[in-house]
């Protein structure tokens, strides 16, 4: 068992939350590398790269609200609506972000001409197709995340019921031994009310 944010956890729990937070932040580097090298083609971007960027900025979102989400200690309701949001979001963004790698590979000439690039040809392509690996890093990452928040979830539910189980074993071994003093003390009252007025103490 681990000391960790929320108390004792299991093994698994600690060392999947470590994992967790250590692909979130690839993740989070991925993304900002993205936004740099779109920002790289063109310094005011068009429509289409301020859509791009606006993707990696809810990758990023995304990875923050998950890292500091699974690194506090929630109750179960809460956990469970954080864990349906964060898998939403992450699915989204991880279509998307496929999708631009596979434009990005695919079509290199017109990607780069709908983000109106006003770098040489052969460069932009160059830091477009860089730009589509980190899309394509981030699409392998997305899906290991939601498999990670998957089993923090899990966990943290087997983690709660067992501590629920060692204080209700508690409570009842403390409620026990409160009835036995009680019954203890009883018994020497009725003992000392049976003697004679002169034993009596």
């Amino acid at each position: 068992m681990k000391m960790g944010f929320s108390g004792d956890i299991s093994d698994p729990h600690y060392y999947t939350h470590r994992v967790f937070i250590l692909c979130n932040y690839i993740l989070l580097g991925a993304a900002s590398s993205c936004i740099f090298l779109t920002l790289s083609l063109r310094l005011i971007p068009s429509i289409w790269g301020f859509l791009l960027i606006f993707l990696h900025i809810i990758t990023i979102a995304g990875s923050i609200s998950g890292t500091v989400a699974a690194s506090s200690s929630t109750s179960s309701s809460s956990r469970l609506r954080w864990y349906g949001a964060h898998m939403v979001v992450t699915v989204l963004t991880t279509i998307f972000q496929g999708s631009v790698a596979i434009l990005i590979f695919t079509m290199t000439p017109e990607f780069l001409g709908s983000l109106k690039s006003y770098v040489r040809e052969e460069d932009g392509a160059v830091i477009l197709k860089m730009a589509g690996g980190l899309c394509l890093l981030m699409f392998c990452l997305n899906w290991v995340v939601l498999t990670l928040a998957f089993f923090l979830n899990y966990f943290a539910y087997v983690d709660g019921i067992g501590r629920n189980s060692i204080n209700e074993v508690r409570l009842g071994s403390g409620s026990k031994s409160k009835i036995g003093s009680c019954n203890e003390v009883d018994e020497e009252t009725t003992i000392k009310e049976n003697l004679p007025f002169p034993f009596q103490v």
